[in-house]
């Protein structure tokens, strides 16, 4: 059997993708996957993800220059949840979020509100055309 058979993929051919950063053990982005961005991933060793805004495959930095190197591909025990283990190239320190930040997890419940906590690194407006 395929390796990739063995990945419950959703309705729409995807499965939910974790990347954390392999040194500091950070969660930096949550994204999804199809068959052939798993492939290429695990091809690559670069970060493959699938865009359902651009309908497409998104090599992660392609725009940005802020490539994900990967180290580890593991799956989950229900085989429907993958997870990077990466470094985060482009920036010191790295930058996985759109919004020029180290994570995509930066906003924390306060109070019955969120609050953005972690700092903009890197002007959005500079990275992306």
């Amino acid at each position: 059997m395929n390796w990739l058979d063995e990945v419950k993929w959703d309705a729409q051919g995807l499965v939910p993708v974790i990347a954390q950063e392999a040194a500091s053990g950070d969660v930096l982005m949550f994204a999804w996957m199809n068959r052939e961005a798993l492939q290429k991933t695990a091809e690559l060793g670069r970060a493959v993800y699938f865009s359902r805004s651009r309908n497409r495959l998104w090599f992660k930095g392609e725009e940005s220059g802020h490539v994900q190197t990967v180290h580890d591909i593991r799956l989950d025990c229900d085989n429907d949840v993958v997870l990077l283990k990466v470094t985060q190239l482009g920036h010191e320190p790295g930058i996985a979020c759109h919004t020029g930040r180290h994570s995509c997890f930066f906003q924390r419940h306060e109070n019955g509100q969120w609050h953005a906590v972690d700092p903009v690194l890197k002007d959005p407006e500079s990275i992306y055309k």
